[in-house]
């Protein structure tokens, strides 16, 4: 027996548990604006996934996927994506979709029923929301096939959750990526939970980033609850992507502090004291720990900040509740270039409503 080929998965985490920076972390864990940035949009994640909650909780909007516990690993993307990359999302990346230029109302909207929500912003270079699990992936691989084709200079990235790394669409992906060599970054939001099934019972791999090693590409994990390690991470491979055709995935580790959706109760299946003992490991206070024993941050800093996002989250529920509903004739209107028949009877119908 001789052995042909050995792997190694690397974990990379800059700022520990504890708020400490480690020996190997970048110089912009020296950058005091770029980490306020960063802690300011996770803040505004925060508090915009509240105020969302509450609105489905009465009656003012739909079904919302909580993004509480996970805003590192949005924010960090966000920050790291170039404005000509292109980013194909799934349902839980509402931080990213504000950093590239979607206005929050539109977000709100789309949860709330109304397809004019999915107008995104730039939507040559933003994707809409993907709620079938995994199917993005397979469009993310197409985007960058053609980027590659034509040569342009940009990295496509895709997100998905830990339950889309069981779907085949995840696997032809990775497969295509890695033989073709295509300009495509893919980041695993692992919130340990596939709704109700917890990631020990999704696959037998000891990690999800060494699902890349069959494909022939890079896998890496990454704390997903260290915003710069995100960050950083994510930038690193987006440039591998746009300059060098090498594909990555990167397997973020978070935890999910919430419900599946607003649809779902945890209570049903999620250990008792698993949120406590992870929210110990949350972002947020992580960096903002750092930040203080910097002296880069105060408690009047921390005062002002929550008074800025809250009067910005205020603002934009408050266009989101003023808003007009669609006539009910508007789920017919982007289905066909000519309605059928049948459609056509049905919209009649829903006219004088």
């Amino acid at each position: 027996m001789k052995t042909v080929a050995q792997f190694q998965i690397p974990f990379y985490q800059f700022i520990d548990e504890q708020s400490i920076s480690l020996p190997d972390a970048p110089k912009m864990i020296h950058d005091e604006a770029h980490l306020l940035k960063l802690y300011r949009a996770m803040l505004l994640n925060r508090l915009f996934d509240h105020k969302a909650i509450a609105l489905q909780r009465t009656g003012r909007m739909g079904t919302y996927p909580s993004t509480r516990g996970q805003e590192a690993v949005f924010v960090g993307i966000g920050d790291a994506l170039a404005r000509d990359d292109i980013f194909v999302p799934y349902y839980r990346d509402v931080a990213t979709l504000i950093m590239r230029g979607v206005p929050a109302m539109d977000i709100l909207l789309y949860w709330g029923g109304d397809e004019r929500g999915n107008a995104f912003a730039d939507p040559k270079h933003n994707l809409p929301y993907n709620v079938p699990i995994s199917s993005q992936l397979l469009h993310a691989a197409g985007i960058a096939t053609a980027t590659k084709i034509r040569q342009q200079k940009n990295a496509v990235l895709v997100t998905c959750g830990d339950g889309a790394t069981s779907q085949g669409d995840f696997y032809e992906t990775l497969n295509v990526a890695g033989i073709w060599s295509l300009p495509l970054v893919v980041v695993i939001n692992n919130n340990q939970w596939a709704i109700s099934v917890p990631r020990t019972a999704q696959t037998a791999a000891c990690t999800l980033a060494q699902k890349a090693i069959a494909a022939g590409i890079d896998g890496e994990q990454v704390d997903g609850n260290d915003v710069v390690a995100v960050r950083e991470r994510v930038a690193v491979a987006l440039e591998k992507a746009r300059t060098e055709q090498k594909p990555t995935l990167l397997e973020m580790i978070c935890y999910r502090q919430s419900d599946h959706t607003t649809a779902d109760d945890a209570s049903r299946y999620e250990a008792a004291g698993a949120r406590d003992t992870e929210w110990q490991k949350e972002p947020i206070q992580r960096l903002r720990r750092y930040l203080e024993a910097q002296h880069h941050f105060t408690e009047a800093q921390e005062t002002s900040l929550q008074e800025s996002c809250t009067q910005d989250i205020e603002k934009i529920m408050t266009e989101y509740q003023a808003v007009t509903p669609e006539k009910p004739t508007a789920m017919f209107d982007s289905l066909y270039e000519t309605l059928p028949d049948i459609y056509s009877a049905q919209r009649a119908m829903l006219e004088d409503i």
